[in-house]
């Protein structure tokens, strides 16, 4: 009778699980993925998909979602809902679609926000798959050169240069042969890219199965049994680094890709998963970042959705019961209210939560807890400059440059944040580099005879927190002044490697955290969003740290789901679709992933045929 009965339960709960996994209908298909049409050159046809202003007659009857922001996290979910049969609004506060994927356009210049580069975009990668079935096959990319990075490490004649490369197995040989005496470090840390490379959807399972479940897997110790990569996401890359080598330059090469955490304070695996992420190339999307947007907009609008801007979000609904069930949107001095059964905010968590949600849900025990996870992130501050001529006339190429001014990253960045205001911009640690005319091969098109570079780096919100109440381009002279102290040492470091812009410039622009703030929508200047530090990827954490909230029908998205960049942003928008779906449709991108492998094998065996 007992085993009558536990067989029958097996059966029920194996019948639960296939139809959990498998029985729900996938959003994805090989059918929706078209080949690319021709480019859209007309900005005017351009801005009516990615500048379509907010207005009520414009949104969609009978709404099933309305997503907060329009990054990629956000595109993302709305998309991956849209062709699963929601009907998805999109609302951005900006003029003008794509977070930290938007470009702007300014006296003949086009300058790319956020996206400077991508990786694993290659042939049947998860990411390309997924950038395919939100974009329906319309996005394409440019594969950058080989050598995609330069590191300087140093000034003057103490300055080193290292080079880093592309490839399966080009990378960790190019490095080898410029550390030839740290050969066995180099292997040590590839290992460790391999397993966070390879187990990093452990991680992310966590989010997607029952929290009782997860936790239970990590208290008992089942799940670190079953792979390293739940001990090494809450290792500090710094002291696991430490073991392989006392080189403090390879250390550097390890943690060079920074996103405002000093690598004492950042996951070894968050570090090792960036480096990774180029191994199979770099790449740029091919009409510049703000054809990712129009791209995903699109697939929105097509499944009976839209995207609206200028649509600044006041207000998620809450009622008495703690549902969430709509949001006001504010167009001049009038407010709307627009409902629908599901929210998604891919604003961040400290929006969401602190400025959002009703002040008496705020305060509540739960929402704390999940604001208590997490930490502010550095703001970033960048300067946008705009040359006369070509890049080959300017010397400027595609590859990156990572600039430091020493090999102690730790105590570098640990000294340049204690600074006093007055100081801070006479002692930038390190900078960032990029050229984005020199990466779209259509560029040229656009904009003949103009060359742009973008450099970035990371401050403190609190230097320039006095402007905070003034209003954009109108911050006054000491502002003005004390943001070019910053650009002006930033740009004249540029010059030592790139000489010939310094006559050539004819337009500079420069963003400070308070300009995040205002356009991107980003807390205290925060690109990256919260800050990725050690604790947030410890296990526990990560599986507390989910897309769906205290809040009932409110979901978050984008950075603060997972990681940082875009990748790490689009996979936060999968990860709360799935939420949302209640169906993990990793399994279906990897299905479709296995679909298309097996076509490209019968491709080139009907090709070895002929």
């Amino acid at each position: 009778m007992w085993l009558l009965i536990f067989l029958a339960w097996l059966v029920i709960w194996a019948a639960g699980t296939y139809w959990y996994l498998f029985g729900k209908p996938s959003p994805f298909s090989l059918e929706s993925v078209r080949p690319p049409g021709p480019r859209e050159f007309d900005q005017k046809k351009r801005d009516r998909v990615i500048k379509q202003g907010f207005s009520v007659d414009k949104v969609p009857q009978n709404l099933d979602v309305i997503v907060i922001g329009s990054g990629i996290g956000g595109l993302t979910v709305g998309a991956t809902l849209a062709k699963a049969g929601r009907k998805v609004l999109v609302l951005e506060q900006h003029d003008q679609a794509g977070g930290c994927c938007h470009t702007y356009i300014e006296k003949g210049f086009e300058f790319d926000v956020g996206l400077h580069y991508i990786g694993q975009v290659h042939e049947n990668s998860l990411l390309r798959i997924a950038f395919d079935q939100i974009t329906e096959g319309q996005l394409e990319f440019q594969e950058l050169d080989k050598h995609f990075d330069t590191i300087q490490i140093g000034l003057g004649e103490e300055k080193r240069e290292y080079t880093i490369f592309t490839g399966k197995t080009e990378m960790e040989a190019h490095l080898k042969k410029q550390f030839p005496d740290d050969t066995a470090a180099i292997e040590a840390f590839f290992k460790i890219m391999k397993v966070s490379a390879k187990k990093t959807h452990y991680l992310a399972t966590l989010k997607l199965i029952p929290q009782w479940v997860s936790l239970f897997l990590l208290k008992t110790g089942i799940a670190q049994f079953m792979s390293p990569i739940f001990d090494l996401s809450g290792t500090s890359a710094t002291a696991l680094v430490n073991t392989l080598t006392n080189n403090k330059d390879l250390h550097v090469i390890f943690s060079y890709l920074f996103y405002g955490v000093p690598p004492k304070d950042s996951s070894i695996v968050i570090n090792a998963l960036l480096i990774h992420h180029y191994k199979r190339g770099a790449y740029y999307p091919k009409g510049g970042a703000s054809e990712i947007a129009f791209h995903i907009i699109r697939t929105i609008q097509k499944h009976g959705g839209n995207c609206l801007v200028r649509a600044p979000v006041t207000q998620v609904l809450v009622n008495q019961k703690g549902e969430a069930y709509g949001v006001k949107v504010r167009k001049g001095k009038e407010e709307h209210e627009l409902h629908a059964p599901v929210i998604v905010s891919n604003c961040g968590i400290f929006t969401t939560f602190q400025k959002l949600l009703p002040p008496e849900v705020q305060v509540k025990p739960d929402i704390q807890e999940r604001l208590n996870m997490m930490k502010h992130g550095r703001g970033s501050f960048l300067v946008f400059s705009g040359f006369e001529g070509t890049h080959e006339e300017l010397g400027l190429v595609s590859t990156n440059f990572w600039l430091f001014k020493n090999n102690d990253m730790d105590r570098s960045m640990e000294e340049f944040f204690a600074l006093g205001k007055e100081d801070a911009p006479e002692n930038i640690p390190m900078m960032f580099i990029t050229m984005p005319s020199a990466k779209d091969p259509e560029a040229k098109i656009r904009h003949p005879r103009k060359s742009c570079m973008t450099i970035l780096t990371m401050v403190k919100y609190e230097w320039f927190e006095e402007w905070t109440d003034t209003t954009v381009r109108k911050r006054g002279d000491e502002y003005h002044q004390y943001k070019m102290r910053f650009a002006n040492k930033l740009f004249e470091w540029a010059c030592t490697i790139f000489p010939k812009i310094k006559d050539k410039l004819v337009f500079q622009d420069v963003a400070t955290p308070l300009t995040n703030m205002h356009y991107l929508g980003s807390q205290r200047g925060a690109m990256y969003s919260a800050e990725h530090n050690l604790d947030r990827f410890h296990a526990e954490a990560v599986a507390r740290n989910r897309c769906n909230t205290p809040v009932k029908n409110l979901y978050i998205s984008g950075q603060d789901v997972f990681s940082c960049g875009i990748a790490g942003a689009l996979h936060g928008g999968l990860l709360c679709a799935a939420t949302v779906l209640d169906h993990i449709i990793y399994i279906d991108l990897l299905l479709l992933k296995k679909k298309l492998k097996r076509r490209k094998a019968k491709e080139l065996a009907s090709k070895k045929l002929q």
